[in-house]
């Protein structure tokens, strides 16, 4: 079985907008939350924040823990063609708030754009299962 371990952040503003990034990956785009696997070594929380940083452009600082979310991914269902392994994913989810930066766009990477929204019209975008495990560990409507 395959493992990857991955840290998330839950970037929520005074207007109530939440921040997603566009993923762009395999079999569909939605959005998703800003963040991704760690590299080697790296602590979740330098992870959450590096990935929001690449993905969106903003320099954020983690507040507190949310959740660890796990789940099993048959070969059939992974978005790697060939593969034969299940994939077990850990989905390390904190709260985070903006400190500096700028939003832009990712070049070059799983993501292509980044956006604000408010939470009330978070349930009519097309996102992945991510964004509303996150917003219920955030106790977010």
């Amino acid at each position: 079985m395959d493992l990857r371990v991955a840290a998330y952040a839950v970037v929520i503003d005074e207007d109530e907008r939440i921040l997603l990034a566009h993923w762009n990956e395999g079999r569909r785009a939605a959005w998703t939350m800003p963040g991704g696997g760690l590299e080697p070594g790296e602590e979740p929380e330098s992870a959450a924040r590096r990935e929001v940083r690449e993905e969106t452009g903003y320099k954020v600082s983690i507040d507190e823990l949310l959740g660890i979310h796990s789940r099993v991914i048959p070969p059939g269902r992974r978005l790697t063609a060939g593969v034969t392994e299940p994939l077990h994913t850990l989905r390390i989810i904190y709260r985070a708030h903006v400190t500096g930066g700028r939003l832009r766009n990712e070049v070059d990477g799983t993501t292509d754009r980044a956006q604000w929204f408010p939470l009330a019209e978070v349930r009519s975008l097309q996102r992945v299962k991510l964004v509303d495990i996150a917003l219920e560990m955030a106790g977010a409507p």
